[in-house]
């Protein structure tokens, strides 16, 4: 038997939007004990292999597009392996593809949609660049 591709290999973040979302992190880190920056809060953890890899939870402004084509009020972030091969399939699958997959020092983000039309971010991380 072959190797199975991994496709999703964890929660990369969950985001949010929120009417104050500088007071809302702020809440959060002093009620709940979250560590908290300007961009929410970062939770570590290992992966199977012993790697250590973040998971991010952030609230967005209420009138944030980022969320767009979505109108839902979150958008679940994936982490994934070999993203430019996955958007391939996931296209080739019938899946919808939002915008252009973009590429940052701290890895690579594609976006979907499910068939609810909730926007699902891809990310192919670096997390070393957060270490």
């Amino acid at each position: 038997m072959g190797k199975v591709e991994k496709r999703v290999t964890g929660i990369g973040g969950f985001f949010f939007k929120a009417e104050n979302s500088k007071e809302l992190v702020t809440w959060y880190g002093k009620h709940l004990g979250l560590k908290t920056d300007d961009y929410g809060s970062t939770f570590w953890w290992k992966n199977n292999e012993g790697e250590a890899c973040s998971t991010q939870w952030s609230p967005f402004a209420a009138d944030t597009a980022y969320f767009a084509p979505s109108e839902k009020q979150f958008m679940q972030n994936f982490r994934v392996e070999n993203l430019e091969n996955l958007l391939k399939k996931l296209a080739d699958e019938g899946v919808t593809i939002v915008g252009e997959m973009e590429t940052y020092d701290y890895g690579k983000f594609g976006w979907i949609l499910d068939p609810e039309g909730n926007k699902i971010e891809l990310w192919e991380p670096i997390d070393k660049v957060f270490q």
